[in-house]
């Protein structure tokens, strides 16, 4: 890999380079999809309201989460910045801020979970059985947030100085520790209490705190602390980098968490159409995880890339390499999405083997897909508005999003009560819309202007 060339003859980033900052990140979320891939699939044995409830649990739990992923994000923003500019000493000064502000932030959140979401869901959620197995899941599930946090930055450190073989190490020790807990915690296995839902959560977390583990050991085995400034301490304690990496992240966090609540309002709205919509419903938003985790990845690569390119002075080779990365996701996610279209209940018999609702999901598959392959550009793109450092537009755009959202999701799926497969299309017309507006934003110039 060493031998292969970073950059192409316009000096933009070659494809051997994409390749080599994706593929580890795709391989990280592969691995890291297996945990709500595996939690379904238990699950999906155990009840149908167990695999409900685990889908609001779960959607409820990453609108928490993406706030703190949002913070590290716009932080990954700032240290490929830094490290395009050859600035690399402010870098871990970054990481000690966000790290402080995240570690404080997650303590403040568990509490909260785990104070009122026995009040909240009742709320929300008319099914009782339903309810009360969310409560339950959400009571073990909260603790993870303190350790996907602090993943977070360092997940954002590496991205954000392109080195992101870590990933992938993390990511499979804790998908097999999760595999693992996962079948002795909810069956009860090797001695251990058969917890049910409650196991799923509490492995998850599990899981997470030791990926948490790896990443510090891999940093203190092989980063060069003193080039990246980690031992300036004092940084934890210097509120001008907080309120730099604060005003860059706040954008970050509110524009995820917007769209995981809306996305929850979502599965609101689909729990009052029974059960088995539910039940119908989360499985395809698991099977959907699969191509979404590639483009995801090829975002994140984006996000990186364009923040180190406009770094280096290179900002008319942003579009070149938005290109290349869109061929490359393209490569990738469509021939896994025919396969999906094709033998649909060949996939889904992975995460259920309820024939009834196998059958059930087949037309729906068909709708993900269509939605998957617009998503492709949709989240390229929007992650590269992102990585241009126009973090208040990304913002400007969801909001508009999500008001085209909650209008189709109350008059089609509230009012009419429709199929699982009619009601997904609102994706379709989400990711339209993003894609409209993010290349109208970037064919203008004005993230030209933008600075960090």
């Amino acid at each position: 890999m060493k031998n292969i060339p970073e950059f192409d003859q316009k000096g933009c980033y070659s494809y051997s380079k994409i390749f080599k900052v994706t593929f580890p990140i795709l391989l990280s979320m592969l691995v890291e999809h297996l945990i709500g891939m595996t939690d379904t699939a238990f699950l999906g044995r155990v009840s149908e309201v167990a695999l409900g409830a685990s889908a609001l649990g779960s959607v409820y739990f990453l609108a928490f989460f993406v706030l703190g992923s949002g913070f590290s994000f716009g932080a990954q923003i700032l240290i490929g910045r830094r490290n395009g500019e050859k600035n690399f000493s402010k870098i871990g000064p970054i990481c000690y801020a966000s790290g402080f502000f995240l570690t404080l932030a997650s303590l403040l959140l568990i509490i909260l979970i785990i104070s009122f979401s026995d009040k909240l869901m009742p709320l929300m959620i008319k099914s009782n059985d339903i309810c009360t197995a969310t409560v339950e899941y959400l009571e073990y599930r909260a603790y993870g947030l303190f350790f996907v946090f602090i993943t977070a930055i360092f997940r954002a450190f590496y991205v954000g100085i392109a080195q992101t073989k870590i990933l992938t190490y993390s990511s499979v020790v804790m998908v097999l520790s999760n595999i693992f807990l996962n079948y002795a915690l909810i069956f009860g296995k090797f001695g251990l209490p058969c917890m049910g839902i409650a196991g799923a959560a509490l492995a998850s977390s599990i899981a997470e705190g030791i990926a948490m583990c790896v990443y510090i050991i891999y940093m203190l085995k092989t980063t060069d602390m003193k080039k990246y400034g980690f031992y300036a301490f004092s940084a934890f304690t210097r509120l001008g980098i907080l309120k730099k990496v604060f005003s860059v992240s706040f954008w970050m966090m509110l524009q995820p968490f917007l769209s995981i609540a809306i996305w929850f309002f979502f599965f609101l709205a689909i729990e009052r159409l029974g059960e088995r919509s539910l039940a119908v419903v989360n499985l395809i938003r698991t099977l959907s995880a699969l191509p979404f985790i590639i483009i995801h990845a090829c975002a994140t690569t984006a996000n990186s890339l364009i923040s180190n390119l406009i770094g280096e002075g290179k900002s008319d080779l942003v579009w070149r390499l938005i290109g290349k990365i869109l061929c490359t996701a393209f490569v990738i996610v469509v021939p896994l999405l025919v396969f999906f279209a094709l033998w649909p209940q060949m996939v889904l018999r992975i995460y259920t083997d309820n024939t009834a609702l196998i059958a059930d999901s087949v037309n729906i598959t068909y709708v993900m897909c269509i939605a998957s392959f617009i998503q492709i550009g949709a989240f390229i793109l929007f992650n590269s508005v992102s990585g241009t450092g126009a973090v208040k537009m990304t913002v400007f755009i969801e909001i508009i999003n999500l008001a085209i959202y909650i209008v189709f999701v109350w008059f089609i799926i509230i009012k009419h009560h429709p199929t699982p497969a009619q009601a997904w299309t609102v994706e379709i017309v989400y990711q339209t819309v993003t894609i409209i507006f993010c290349a109208l934003y970037m064919l203008s110039g004005k993230w030209r202007n933008s600075k960090l």
